[in-house]
């Protein structure tokens, strides 16, 4: 029984930062700050998330509605909501709203007022996925202007390096680097520019066809592949990075999404796991945040049973030279918050390939619990077993000091 006085600090690999207001205006060239992305102050006419589609109606001035703060860009409106950042607020008080910056815990954006909520949570440090730009980046992947696309790329990224990660953070949060999606040689460019200064993870799309970009059974994404293998740089998938989160209709509450959000995980792990690309890129390894792992178990079973025995008709008999259960221990990684049953069948998934996360500010975040979660969860495992997956296998992935900081 891990005690809870022994827990280990936390190294959460799946947190959320929302964007201070000036990110892309006080780093643009200021031809593009009129045209990059900025937030206004303006009603809230409607809002809806169903069929897994998120569809909110921006109003304008003397329009009813609640004031909220908008990330304007090209034609997208694009409303802060409580989903964003609910922390703070009890589960029966997280809706479907929009909000303001004033209206969200200061942790949610703020360096030090983060700092002192991984206190409060028993973390020590965080890796955090963006907010406007979406889990991978497609705000500027479905942009017109490539040029300016670009640019806020490379301007989040500086910002993510230089301020969220940068002296105020003591090396407590973790750099997470978004890439140009629409050009893989763009984005094994920027790969190298960040790995340059000691960024080791980057953000990539679940599925990419769902964005009109190729899937990773072709060799379009190769130099991409390639920057990452050759730097060290962990490939970081985030449920619904595809812009598409898995639901069954067009009418189906969204209930029925939050029920089977590793779907899309599950979906992209056969991908990587039949593509061939472990094989090719013996150094690549990639991570799935936000998905859980306890439909980890079967889904290996079945691709052995699969690769084995329908290797003469499957497509992937000459490029899949081991069974994917073995891939998946060499290159792939799960990550939970909340999962008792992934936990029971902790062996059939690899201690090494385990990683924990918080999830904060989300509405499904434990914090301020996180320890108290994971001790009731893990409290029958082995304390060397709870200390890899809680921090130990995240420091061997994203090149941490031993202490669980990262050193720039």
């Amino acid at each position: 029984m891990v005690r809870m006085e022994s827990f280990p600090r936390i190294i959460s690999v799946d947190d959320h930062t929302v964007e201070p207001s000036r990110v892309w205006q006080d780093r643009l060239p200021s031809k593009y700050r009129e045209a990059g992305p900025r937030v206004v102050r303006a009603p809230l006419k409607e809002m809806s998330f169903v069929g897994g589609r998120f569809a909110p109606e921006m109003g304008q001035k003397g329009d009813s509605g609640p004031l909220v703060d908008w990330w304007v860009y090209e034609d997208l409106h694009r409303p802060l909501t409580r989903l964003d950042t609910a922390v703070g607020y009890a589960r029966e008080e997280v809706r479907l709203e929009g909000i303001t910056y004033e209206q969200m815990r200061p942790g949610s954006y703020d360096v030090r007022e983060r700092l002192a909520d991984m206190d409060v949570n028993h973390v020590q440090s965080a890796l955090c996925f963006p907010t406007f730009p979406r889990f991978c980046g497609q705000t500027f992947t479905e942009a017109r202007d490539r040029e300016l696309g670009l640019l806020c790329v490379c301007a989040y990224n500086d910002w993510m390096v230089e301020e969220w990660c940068g002296p105020d953070a003591h090396g407590r949060l973790i750099p997470l680097a978004l890439v140009p999606l629409w050009d893989a040689e763009l984005a094994a460019e920027e790969v190298r520019r960040n790995a340059a200064r000691g960024v080791r993870a980057v953000c990539f799309s679940e599925i990419p066809p769902y964005l009109g970009l190729p899937s990773i059974h072709g060799d379009a994404w190769d130099p991409f592949l390639r920057a990452c293998e050759e730097t060290g740089t962990v490939i970081a998938m985030h449920i619904g990075s595809s812009s598409r989160m898995p639901s069954t209709s067009k009418d189906a509450p969204p209930a029925v999404g939050s029920t089977v959000t590793f779907a899309n995980c599950c979906f992209s792990m056969v991908d990587w796991l039949m593509s061939g690309k472990f094989d090719r890129f013996p150094g690549l390894r990639v991570m799935y945040a936000e998905g859980q792992i306890g439909w980890i178990p079967y889904i290996l079973e079945r691709a052995d049973v699969v690769w084995e025995e329908n290797r003469g008709w499957g497509g992937v008999a000459d490029k899949v030279l081991q069974p994917p259960s073995e891939l998946f221990a060499g290159h792939v990684y799960g990550c939970f918050f909340d999962d008792a049953f992934g936990l029971s069948n902790l062996d059939a998934i690899g201690v090494p390939n385990v990683l924990y996360e918080t999830d904060y500010p989300h509405s499904d975040s434990t914090w301020p619990k996180s320890r108290e979660v994971g001790e009731a969860q893990m409290g029958h495992l082995d304390a060397a077993v709870v200390e890899r997956i809680v921090r130990g296998n995240a420091i061997e992935l994203l090149g941490l000091t031993e202490d669980g900081l990262w050193a720039g």
